[in-house]
């Protein structure tokens, strides 16, 4: 299947058709979703605002089985064995029982492209009628829908909520020239109220952020101020808005998927292991409709259901999440102290991987016999 290549400037012609599928989004959870249709046969079709790859979103870590079991271990900057935790009047190493890493976001993405047969444009999305998507390109349509665009939900029929009153954490991040050894997280109410600062070491940069479970508090001055307090300078912004609330995974015909659905988790901001997670889930319910192993109903069904499991898990999330910020640095210091047993961190971070396994990732489906792709 031809690969169109991305357009811009004078090239950024009127865009119609129709295909099989159209995902919209092109990071982990859209390229999920795609991976897992491969050699199908039959048009899928990925619009994005930005370029695969273009546009990093987030400190870009995971667990690195995951990255493994995907085939992007080739992508991994640094790997960490160990979590330090900063508090006002102390700091606590945890031992981790699975390693940790932060990896390449552009290449990541790209090798996760080439894992799939899909076609790729550049278009913004504006919203739907019925199974037409508009763009700023022109009308697309399809018979199966995936929104993987993020928080704002826009194939979803209902108008979305905005900050403050949406129920999203508020993150900023930049990233300096630097090294360490630390994968580093700071609790300190005198920089956010509620939330937490992170530095997360890969290869050259630092990539260093504070993140406010309050949409009401800003967090440029406590970004800033962690980035000098580490000796580093404040270069290279990103920021986002960040769900921490799981939201219905299907709605009006459409598929959710990753931010849209609200699949970042609570409490720790983590959102690549589980966009690849849901992605995986909901591209095998369309590929079993594909292969007219099941009813496009079902297959929501299904996927809603999927999804819907895991909510109590990200309820507690939530509550711990709220909790933390109420406790005396005094208390969260005693509390965590007898956490650094191993017995307590093995069981702990073992159910904290189980909400989204790397177990659950296989090898991409093989790509169809006449396969035919062009750069």
């Amino acid at each position: 299947m031809a690969r169109r290549a991305t357009k811009r400037g004078e090239q950024r012609t009127p865009l119609d058709g129709e295909a099989d599928v159209l995902v919209c989004g092109a990071s982990f959870a859209g390229l999920a979703v795609a991976r897992e249709l491969r050699g199908l046969g039959r048009r899928v079709l990925v619009v994005d605002r930005y370029e695969i790859g273009e546009r990093q979103t987030s400190a870009c870590g995971i667990p690195t089985r995951w990255l493994e079991h995907l085939g992007l271990g080739h992508t991994i900057l640094q790997s960490f064995d160990e979590l330090v935790c900063h508090l006002p009047r102390s700091s606590k190493r945890f031992p981790l029982p699975f390693s940790f890493s932060t990896f390449d976001y552009r290449a990541a993405c790209s090798a996760l492209w080439e894992q799939t047969d899909a076609e790729f444009e550049t278009a913004t999305v504006s919203g739907r009628s019925g199974r037409t998507v508009h763009t700023d390109r022109g009308d697309l349509r399809a018979a199966l829908l995936v929104d993987g665009l993020g928080w704002r939900r826009l194939l979803d029929s209902e108008q979305a909520i905005q900050p403050p009153e949406a129920r999203l954490s508020r993150g900023l991040e930049v990233h300096p020239p630097g090294s360490s050894q630390d994968l580093a997280i700071w609790i300190d109410r005198s920089f956010v109220p509620s939330g937490y600062g992170w530095s997360f070491p890969a290869g050259g940069e630092l990539r260093i952020g504070w993140g406010s479970y309050e949409p009401r508090f800003h967090v440029k001055e406590p970004t800033v101020r962690l980035a000098e307090e580490q000796g580093a300078q404040a270069t290279r912004y990103q920021g986002n808005w960040i769900p921490h609330s799981i939201r219905p995974a299907t709605a009006d015909g459409v598929f959710f998927v990753g931010d849209s659905a609200g699949h970042c988790l609570p409490l720790t901001a983590e959102g690549i292991r589980t966009a690849l997670y849901f992605g995986i889930a909901c591209g095998r319910e369309l590929r079993a409709v594909l292969e007219g192993r099941r009813s496009e109903a079902e297959a929501l069904r299904r996927y809603a259901a999927f999804s819907a499991e895991h909510e109590w898990k990200y309820a507690w999330m939530e509550r711990v999440q709220r909790l933390i910020p109420r406790l005396p640095p005094r208390l969260l210091d005693a509390i965590l102290s007898p956490m650094q047993r191993p017995r307590f961190v093995d069981w702990s971070f073992a159910h904290y991987l189980n909400v989204a396994h790397p177990d659950f990732a296989l090898p991409p489906p093989p790509p169809a016999r006449s396969e035919s792709r062009a750069a």
